[in-house]
């Protein structure tokens, strides 16, 4: 257990994830005249570089070009708004650990999470470390509340909109045998429960606290004693075994929602997911990830989703502004972020946030459109709120989660092809950074997670004519975990990629051994593309495993097993690793650069 009761990460895997920001961040463009930054000298400008929780990376990169524009000076210097993405959880440890500075990830002198039990964290972490406060008081940006997401004809049967439904309604569904079947769906299969993991998500921590108050029937003052109970851990056990996987961000399971709805399914990969009500409003209006490309025409669902607001209570995140209480704040840069702060509640700064799918912050500024219910939203919602735990209760809780969440049963795969053993930078081979990542990842997962090795090449052995051998058999990671430490280091490069038999062995074996109480995955890394002998060009190849795995995410024998798949280097087929994951409602992952493979790594396991 790390300070904060939670899972220890690796030192260079929790570094890696940090600095990235969890690979989901956009930057503002250097060369634009209304942002300045980039082109502003030292002695000219104040520079108030601004870590900014993903979601919002826009608007406040459109907030700041605004500002930097009015020409606002403190003293003789022109102030320079600088944003940069970085995750909620991510910048919350960092700040707890010591900033480390880097071109791309300056120390912020203001932090802007998406909700105020961040920094509540930060600051009674630092405290327990006999530290100043750092984050203090923040100015609310502006509000999204945590919702239940669900597809429409899901909430009806459930009695929705008629009937108030919350968590207790999720804990009956959970442990009923029959799921769907006892509302006159069987079709539908099992009650499925989409959440993110509380360390890295604040969905995922909302959902914790909010999960918590209805399994003690209460709406504040929450504490350790209360959460001793019995049967708090039972409600708690329950939701969670619900869960189809974890992972860092909500994006993944609102883009795998969407494809299993355009293939005319939604209701094989999730029946509910805690998102925040902006994310109902994007995925209702055809944009589920909440980031349009260039180009790109949003498309509009065919089965919407409507947000439930708990009836025993929830939480906004209100996107707090926080102007740091650090050591490389200088007076001038508070001075400056002070300036922005006030500049963005301005009314007509706080109507923008509605074109984002957000509440206003200032409640001078009327809520209205798209907070609307033609989006599957409710602008009289939420009636009730809870009262944020305190920050001692909440690390408590994100320990007793690492003990109540649902546990996994994962097949590692390792491509141990030729390529693999090309220099990464460093003195290092591609393997060589590949086999730490893989080794420090373990210590992530739970003792009675169940982990096994398997690497692929051409000529490795017998089994399928020598393209893979299972190195460790799954089992449990306690027992294991020096073992699969041990054969990872030992692995070397040799031979070709077999991607696509590889891919659907290793899928089938999991649906095989499936095992119900678990998260099922595969977790397949490769730097290359299928060279299978004369199956290498076969695109049919390719998309008789497609349809297979699409089969085996939609749980069609109450199988479902997921894949989760890493494109390692430059020379990586990333178009069928995505294709892949997409059929298998998995999620995947861009290591382009093989020196990001642990930040990698540590997502990757994060939906575990």
């Amino acid at each position: 257990m790390t300070k904060w009761g939670i899972r220890a990460l690796p030192v260079a895997s929790l570094l890696a994830l940090l600095i990235s920001g969890c690979g989901l961040g956009k930057t503002n463009t250097a060369g634009d005249e209304s942002s300045i930054v980039g082109q502003c000298k030292a002695e000219d400008c104040i520079r108030v570089p601004i870590a900014v929780s993903s979601e919002k990376i826009d608007l406040l990169t459109e907030m700041a070009k605004g500002f930097n524009a009015t020409q606002t000076k403190v003293g003789d210097k022109r102030v320079a708004i600088d944003p940069k993405a970085k995750a909620s959880g991510a910048g919350a440890q960092q700040l707890i650990e010591g900033w480390q500075a880097s071109t791309d990830d300056p120390q912020p002198v203001i932090w802007t999470p998406a909700a105020s039990s961040w920094g509540q964290i930060v600051d009674q972490r630092l405290a327990e470390k006999g530290s100043a406060p750092m984050a203090g008081q923040g100015t609310p940006f502006m509000n999204t509340p945590l919702t239940i997401a669900m597809p429409k004809p899901m909430a009806e049967a459930l009695g929705y909109p008629g009937k108030a439904i919350g968590w207790a309604d999720l804990f009956t569904l959970a442990n009923d045998p029959q799921g769907w079947a006892s509302f006159g769906r069987p079709e539908w299969g099992p009650f499925r429960l989409g959440k993110t993991n509380p360390n890295f998500s604040t969905s995922g921590l909302s959902a914790l606290i909010a999960q918590n108050y209805a399994a003690l029937g209460t709406t504040k003052d929450m504490n350790t004693e209360e959460l001793n109970r019995p049967d708090v851990e039972t409600f708690d056990r329950a939701v969670e075994s619900a869960v189809v996987h974890y992972g860092d961000t909500t994006l993944t399971f609102l883009n795998n929602w969407y494809r299993a709805d355009q293939r005319g399914n939604p209701y094989a990969y999730a029946s509910a997911i805690a998102v925040e009500e902006k994310s109902v409003i994007d995925y209702n209006t055809g944009n589920p990830d909440g980031q349009l490309d260039p180009g790109e025409e949003p498309r509009k669902p065919r089965i919407p989703l409507v947000a439930i607001y708990p009836k025993e209570g929830t939480i906004f995140s209100d996107n707090p502004l926080y102007v740091l209480n650090a050591s490389w704040v200088t007076p001038q840069q508070r001075e400056a972020a002070t300036k922005f702060v006030e500049f963005v509640q301005q009314p007509d700064n706080q109507t923008k946030v509605l074109q984002f799918n957000f509440r206003p912050g200032n409640p001078q500024v009327q809520i209205g459109a798209p907070i609307i219910t033609a989006n599957g939203v409710d602008p009289d919602q939420p009636q009730t709120l809870l009262q944020l735990p305190s920050p001692p209760v909440m690390v408590e809780l994100l320990k007793r989660w690492e003990q109540t969440r649902k546990a996994a049963r994962v097949m590692i795969v390792i491509d141990v092809s030729g390529s693999m053993g090309e220099a990464a930078g460093g003195g290092s081979t591609k393997l060589d950074l590949a086999q730490s990542a893989a080794s420090d990842s373990l210590d992530q997962l739970r003792d009675d997670d169940q982990v096994g090795l398997r690497i692929f090449s051409t000529g490795l052995g017998p089994a399928q004519d020598g393209r893979f051998i299972d190195v460790v058999p799954i089992g449990p990671v306690g027992q294991n975990r020096e073992i699969l430490r041990s054969k990872i280091r030992s692995l070397v490069p040799q031979a070709g990629t077999p991607l696509y038999e590889v891919a659907g062995s290793s899928m089938q074996q999991m649906s095989d051994s499936y095992d119900p109480s678990r998260i099922n995955a595969v977790v397949l890394l490769t730097d290359g593309k299928n060279e299978d002998g004369e199956s290498k060009d076969d695109r049919q190849q390719l998309m008789d495993l497609v349809n297979t795995l699409q089969s085996q995410a939609k749980g069609e024998l109450g199988k479902p097993v997921r894949l989760f798949t890493i494109g390692y280097g430059k020379d990586a087929d990333v178009d069928t690793m995505q294709q892949l994951a997409d059929a298998a409602s998995g999620a995947y992952y861009n290591a382009g650069d093989p020196k990001t493979i642990n930040k990698i790594f540590t997502q990757v396991i994060s939906n575990f």
